[in-house]
């Protein structure tokens, strides 16, 4: 049987590849993995979710399994990712589930799930919770069943520990945020608002339907319209479940996670609080980061691509700083995932703490020309492992020196070989990349 788990939970067609029944099942295997009962205390789960109309349907699927298997469950309504993540440790809670597909279209949906503290899982205990799904525990039954209760002040929390993380007020910025109508319709402009930002909010009404629908982190184009209309010093624009963040300057041009890392890399440093002067970041991050962050005596570690990835290495080398170029970024000391709307609000303070615009304080990095070509192939191991293909990236590679870099890896989730080429210029990046994808493709 295929991995239940993909890299960032579990996640397909809502009512038909996920379906309320598997809703059900996960929850109840993921409060016996997470929360087994020990006698000493009913088990307690915090349930959130995005604004898509899949949402209610499985967030009543979740939540009874979730009481089948005797945990109490603490329903937070539609909130931001990070916003369910927080509350888990706020309030001392054995899990939390997560019921969004992020960016992925409306018809999608996914189950996200924390453990203790707000933190992700790792690949044992995700397999543990599928093994738990092919062998169900027995069900309490009379008292022992769980109860479910709202929590009315989720929101206002999440928004209060959001403007308890920035070390100073926003006052003077105009800023234009494009909540993708997703979940940060109501808790980011609130909290830009709060911390004294100027907020036109787009994008802002979710029916159930119009989630990221030609909006959000991911179609920019209505974002730097209004950024321009507005005359405003800034554009935000989350995801669907707000876990990201890109933004775009005042004069509509777009700054992207790496650009943002590199801010606020250099604001924690000189705050002494960047730990060991390290970034950590993913093997796609852009080359024009590397050059920025060592000319600026920043360190550099990279991870695989996946925001789980860079958690990991995060906490295990107690570092206070990562991300990714789509706009994850992780500050452990404040979050314990990605937080799109905390990730806004640094942003916004470095610009309001110095008075420069966003496009004085990115410029510090240059964005090298980057070409992706997704290549189809018959098997991605095989051809991605090809003794020509290599000796075909080692050419390029020794072509490009040192102004440009090769990145060939197979997909995580479908059967292509992707190839991305940085050079200094955009047309010798794709000529490189082009070859490169030729020689994969006959190599199928």
């Amino acid at each position: 049987m295929a991995r239940l788990f993909g890299t960032d939970g579990i996640r397909g067609l809502a009512n038909r590849e996920l379906t309320p029944e598997l809703a059900l099942s996960v929850a109840a295997a993921a409060a016996a993995v997470l929360a087994p009962e020990d006698g000493a205390h009913r088990p307690v789960a915090v349930v959130g979710r995005d604004p898509r109309a899949s949402g209610e349907m499985l967030q009543s699927a979740v939540c009874a399994g979730l009481a089948a298997a005797g945990a109490d469950v603490l329903q937070v309504g539609v909130l931001p990712t990070p916003g369910v993540a927080y509350l888990v440790g706020a309030l001392n809670a054995d899990l939390g589930v997560m019921i969004s597909a992020s960016h992925n279209p409306m018809p999608d949906n996914g189950i996200k799930i924390f453990a203790a503290g707000g933190h992700k899982l790792d690949d044992a205990v995700e397999d543990a919770i599928e093994a738990a799904i092919a062998a169900p525990a027995p069900r309490p039954t009379g008292a022992g069943v769980g109860r479910v209760y709202d929590i009315t002040d989720a929101h206002d929390r999440y928004v209060a520990h959001l403007l308890a993380s920035i070390p100073n007020r926003l006052d003077g910025l105009k800023v234009v945020v494009d909540c993708a109508n997703g979940a940060a319709w109501a808790a980011a402009p609130q909290a830009y608002r709060e911390a004294g930002a100027e907020v036109i909010a787009i994008n802002a009404l979710p029916d159930g339907e119009n989630i990221n629908d030609g909006c959000g982190s991911t179609h920019l184009e209505p974002l730097r319209a209004a950024v321009l209309a507005e005359g405003a010093d800034l554009g935000i624009a989350h995801d669907g479940d707000a876990d990201r963040c890109l933004a775009v300057d005042a004069a509509g041009e777009v700054i992207d996670g790496d650009q943002i890392m590199a801010v606020l890399a250099l604001a924690l440093r000189e705050s002494g609080e960047l730990v060991d002067d390290t970034l950590v970041i993913t093997v796609m991050s852009n080359l024009g980061l590397h050059i920025a962050m060592r000319e600026a005596g920043v360190k550099l570690r990279s991870t695989a691509v996946g925001d789980r990835y860079v958690l990991e290495e995060l906490r295990g080398a107690g570092l206070a700083l990562g991300g990714e170029q789509s706009g994850h970024v992780v500050l452990p000391a404040y979050a314990t995932t990605g937080d799109g709307l905390l990730t806004a609000m640094r942003l916004m303070a470095r610009i309001a703490a110095t008075g420069k615009p966003i496009a004085d304080l990115a410029a510090v990095m240059r964005k090298l020309p980057q070409v992706l070509i997704n290549v189809k192939v018959a098997d991605k191991a095989t051809v991605a492992a090809s003794p020509v293909v290599g000796a075909a990236v080692t050419e390029v590679e020794t072509e490009l020196g040192a102004t440009g870099r090769v990145l060939l890896r197979p997909s995580g989730t479908e059967q292509l070989v992707r190839v991305m080429v940085e050079a200094q210029t955009q047309a010798i990046a794709q000529s490189c990349a082009d070859r490169l994808a030729a020689v994969v493709s006959a190599a199928s």
